[in-house]
C-alpha cells in the first residue's frame, strides 16, 4: 500500500481538525497547496500566524477586533441603551451588514451545550450584569436552535436572580424571523431585520 508523505498526513489531520471539514477535502486542501509556489506558501503561514497576533477580544464585548476596546464599544454615537446578545463575532458582521441595530453587542463565543461539554462556565456569559447599567433592552439574539433557546432562557433567569435591578430592563428574545435551526450569519439583511423587528419580551 502506497504511503503518504509524512508532511501530507500531518497537514491533513490539521485540517480535519477545523469545523465542516471532512478528511476527503482536508486531502483535497493539502494537494491542492502543493502547486502553490514557495513564496505563496509563505504568505499563506505568514497570514495564518498574524491571525492570532493581529487580533485581540474586546475586554467589554468580547468581539475579535484589532483594538481594545473595539470600534462598536468606542464608537459614542451608537445606542448605549440597548444590548445585544450574540453566540459568536460573525453573528455582530451579520447583523451590522443588515444596517438594522445602533446598539451594542455582547459575543458569549458559543452556546450552552451539555453534550459537548459547554456549560455557562465556557462562555462570556456572567459579565452581561457588568454592562447593564444605562440599558433599557436586553436583546437575547442567541440562534433560534435548541443550543440557543437554552441559553437565551438562562441568561433570562440568570440576570433575573442576580439582584439586578430590572425596573427599566426589558428582557426580549430575537424574533423567529429566522426559521429554527438556521444560524444568523448565514440570513440574509431583511430576515435579520424582520427578526430584530419581532422581538418580544421573555
Amino acid at each position: 500500500m502506497v504511503k503518504l508523505p509524512r508532511a501530507i498526513r500531518e497537514l491533513t489531520e490539521t485540517f480535519e481538525k477545523l469545523p465542516g471539514i471532512g478528511p476527503k477535502s482536508a486531502q483535497r486542501l493539502v494537494f491542492n497547496l502543493l502547486h502553490y509556489p514557495e513564496h505563496r506558501l509563505q504568505e499563506f503561514a505568514d497570514r495564518l500566524v498574524a491571525l492570532k497576533k493581529g487580533t485581540v477580544l474586546c475586554g467589554i464585548c468580547h468581539n475579535v477586533s484589532e483594538q481594545d476596546p473595539c470600534e462598536v464599544c468606542s464608537d459614542s454615537s451608537r445606542d448605549q441603551s440597548q444590548l445585544c446578545v450574540v453566540e459568536q463575532p460573525l453573528d455582530v458582521l451579520a447583523l451590522e451588514r443588515s444596517g438594522s441595530f445602533k446598539g451594542l453587542y455582547h459575543v458569549l463565543h458559543g452556546a450552552i451545550a451539555p453534550l459537548n461539554n459547554i456549560g455557562p462556565e465556557q462562555l462570556f456569559l456572567h459579565d452581561i450584569t457588568k454592562r447593564l447599567e444605562g440599558v433599557s433592552e436586553l436583546i437575547l439574539a442567541t440562534n433560534p436552535t435548541m443550543e440557543g433557546e437554552a441559553t437565551a432562557l438562562y441568561i433570562s433567569e440568570y440576570i433575573q436572580q442576580s439582584g439586578t435591578s430590572l425596573l427599566e430592563l426589558q428582557i426580549t428574545r430575537i424574533g423567529h424571523g429566522l426559521p429554527i435551526g438556521a444560524d444568523i450569519e448565514y440570513a440574509d439583511g431583511v430576515t435579520l431585520k424582520r427578526a430584530l423587528e419581532g422581538r418580544r419580551r421573555v
